[in-house]
């Protein structure tokens, strides 16, 4: 007689290399092999040198040799299915226009927490919210998401804007939660999505989704 072993929740919990096609935006896995990668270095040398960035989300990515310390970070999170960052692209070119991260909290527990940036050009258009709510989608659907948080400063109103246009649910403030760029403690919000959460009433269609053909296999939360 045999008997099957019970799978463990977590070996369903891992992020699989994938770009997300938005149309005239792509979200395509940051890593070594990501697609014109001289040109994404220099993108992350001038996000980096951004003063909002800098400010809610610093990256330690100011020359070309700290930017491909960043990408093979970014490709560790792929290979152990632990996080997945996407960076987001004009679909026509390949310009960057910012970066998406999901990551697990309590991988066992299904709670992950999402984050992101937007260069000067991508601001005020949506490409934030849409790329957030791409990814959130993608996460509860494919990784077995159970919960997924935001937490951004209190006074970072765009991104509070995009977790509220998102669907992620304000939930209470973290007092002196973490250290941004300035080097002072910051109170956030928390905002967080369920899995069993409607999508947003203006949500468009989920996205077309395929593996990433060039590798074959909140804040940004990298932090």
């Amino acid at each position: 007689m045999s008997t099957s072993v019970p799978q463990n929740p977590a070996d369903r919990r891992t992020f699989l290399r994938t770009t997300l096609d938005l149309g005239d935006v792509l979200l395509h896995p940051w890593g070594r092999e990501t697609t014109e990668p001289d040109t994404l270095l220099d993108g992350l040398i001038a996000a980096a040198a951004d003063p909002l960035i800098a400010h809610w989300n610093p990256l330690a990515t100011a020359d070309r040799n700290d930017a491909l310390a960043w990408l093979e970070s970014r490709d560790g999170g792929w290979d152990r299915g632990a996080s997945a960052s996407f960076a987001v692209l004009t679909a026509t070119d390949g310009v960057l226009l910012g970066s998406v991260t999901v990551r697990w909290v309590d991988r066992a527990d299904g709670l992950a927490m999402i984050g992101y940036w937007m260069l000067p050009t991508a601001r005020g258009g949506g490409v934030a919210t849409r790329a957030t709510r791409a990814v959130t989608s993608w996460a509860f659907r494919t990784a077995d998401a159970r919960r997924i948080e935001i937490a951004h400063a209190v006074g970072n109103e765009a991104s509070c804007r995009v977790a509220h246009r998102c669907g992620y649910l304000p939930e209470g403030t973290l007092r002196d939660s973490h250290r941004f760029g300035d080097g002072a403690y910051h109170d956030e919000h928390l905002h967080a999505r369920l899995a069993t959460d409607p999508e947003p009433i203006d949500s468009t269609e989920w996205p077309m989704a395929y593996d990433n053909p060039t590798t074959g296999q909140a804040s940004d939360t990298s932090r």
